[in-house]
């Protein structure tokens, strides 16, 4: 048998994220990564930058910043909040968290949630799910109290979903898994095209 005829490498998955809401989310697909990097990218939204355009923007930017063998496929995601045309990021701290907790009130926003793979030939792929939520009206001491608690630092428009602020969503049309992180139908039509195999 020649070099050209050996059986080519078993993929390996980078994860190009150190989110552990990401690695559980994956675990759901019964995917664990064969490696973690914590990709090292500006997030800071361009001068007059829409909300869809940056969520693809950084979610590549992340996928592209990791070191990939040639066995390796890497999977990056972003997940952004957008109320109107004004991006939502991670709140700088507790009054910017206040701040966009009394913009939520009461409102309907999006959830962009976009993966990015990289297949073992170099190839990109990413996927957007747009999810739209509404939260109910939020009395001041309760959004006093989620201030308190620090579950809304560190996270796209200053909540997370998958914890106390799940009782404010009144609706909620898309992606449940997206709003948390990491929508999985895409995830798993994305990684079966770069070739990982999944039951």
């Amino acid at each position: 048998m020649t070099v050209a005829d050996a059986p080519a490498a078993p993929l390996r998955l980078v994860l190009a994220s150190t989110s552990p809401r990401r690695r559980a989310l994956l675990e759901r697909l019964g995917v664990v990564p064969d490696r973690i990097a914590a990709p090292d990218v500006d997030e800071t939204p361009l001068k007059n930058e829409v909300p869809r355009a940056y969520a693809v923007r950084v979610a590549l930017a992340k996928a592209a910043a990791v070191a990939r063998a040639p066995d390796e496929v890497v999977l990056a995601g972003d997940t952004t909040i957008a109320l109107g045309g004004r991006i939502l990021g991670k709140p700088e701290d507790e009054a910017d968290l206040r701040r966009m907790l009394h913009l939520l009130s009461g409102r309907r926003h999006h959830c962009l949630s976009v993966v990015a793979v990289i297949d073992r030939d170099g190839r990109v792929r990413h996927r957007l799910s747009d999810t739209t939520l509404a939260f109910r009206p939020l009395e001041g001491a309760e959004i006093d109290a989620y201030v308190a608690c620090g579950e809304g630092m560190g996270k796209a428009g200053g909540y997370a979903i998958q914890g106390r602020a799940e009782a404010w969503v009144r609706r909620l049309s898309g992606s449940h898994s997206g709003v948390i992180g990491l929508p999985l139908l895409e995830t798993r039509a994305l990684l079966k095209a770069a070739g990982l195999p999944l039951a």
